[in-house]
């Protein structure tokens, strides 16, 4: 690599960005985040940074992720580094990308400007939940996908019988690079969502009697739609299910309501820092470190990224 490059981390994952680290054979910035009396956040760079590519591991599982990597950004922007990128695994709100409702925020795009507005000279993030919200970046967006993990950890098993199944119609394009990979047929659910936490599966469009069945989505959050396309599948005569995600949110009660769905394993990544305790016997994590080392690598050398994936 030309210049020495900075990779610092939030609190959010800091596992996730020891790795990616370890990967790039370089050590983790120094950076410090800690809370006053009154809840506000205090984050310093530890080391000089004038003149260096800068990157910041933060996924944006809550609030106060959102502000710590605000603060970190605007912290290096006026330690006069080159370039700033927020690595964001995660990306919350993605969700809240259109005006469906009356009076309401499209709060993807407020973090988006956000983001920039703090310093953020380019993004780097993973599996939105709609491809549309690269767009609202006003800076360079790389946008990665975990599809050749999940390929190269499925491939090891015997896929004689097997269908991916979309878990929505609007998922179809992301799960069907899944199976086209894999060289699987693809379904996918036609389903209504009802609230955050419940949906209603209208049908399922595809052959999944007697077949093995891979339920590819983007997350796994309290597992209530996981759960209705499992009775669904359950209900057309599936075989044995499986499902994977690449951001294992697992919130509220999703771990109680995995370990009780008849579902064989579920497979998520490490975009999110999984607690012990919600790392349950039928969880698989597969790590995207080695992913956004070699994105990190390829944007600090000026080469192409989406060459990852061809």
């Amino acid at each position: 690599m030309k210049d020495p490059l900075k990779v610092f981390t939030g609190t959010a994952n800091p596992e996730l960005a020891a790795a990616v680290c370890k990967d790039l054979d370089i050590p983790l910035g120094r950076a410090q985040t800690s809370t006053f009396s009154n809840d506000n956040l205090f984050v310093q760079i530890e080391e000089n940074v004038r003149e260096r590519d800068c990157f910041v591991i933060q996924p944006l599982r809550t609030s106060a992720n959102i502000v710590e990597l605000l603060l970190m950004l605007d912290a290096l922007r006026s330690a006069s580094a080159k370039r700033i990128s927020a690595v964001i695994p995660y990306y919350s709100y993605a969700r809240s990308d259109k005006k469906d409702m009356p009076r309401i925020s499209i709060a993807a795009r407020l973090i988006a400007d956000l983001l920039v507005t703090a310093g953020a000279n380019r993004i780097l993030t993973m599996t939105l939940h709609s491809d549309q919200v690269q767009g609202f970046f006003s800076v360079p967006c790389d946008h990665l996908a975990p599809t050749p993990l999940f390929c190269q950890y499925f491939q090891q098993w015997d896929l004689t019988n097997f269908t991916v199944l979309a878990p929505d119609a609007g998922s179809a394009k992301r799960a069907g690079s899944f199976a086209s990979r894999l060289n699987l047929p693809l379904g996918f659910v036609d389903k209504r969502r009802v609230s955050d936490t419940r949906v209603e599966v209208r049908s399922v469009v595809g052959e999944v009697k007697g077949k093995h069945v891979i339920i590819f989505d983007d997350e796994i959050a309290a597992a209530g739609s996981l759960a209705e396309n499992v009775k669904a599948l359950q209900a057309f005569g599936a075989a044995d299910i499986y499902a994977g995600a690449t951001h294992g949110v697992l919130s509220g009660p999703a771990s109680e309501r995995i370990m009780e769905l008849p579902v064989k394993q579920v497979v998520v990544t490490d975009t999110l820092a999984i607690p012990p305790a919600k790392r349950i016997p039928k969880l698989s994590v597969l790590s995207v470190a080695p992913l956004f080392a070699e994105a990190i690598k390829r944007i600090h050398t000026g080469e192409s990224v989406s060459e990852m994936f061809e």
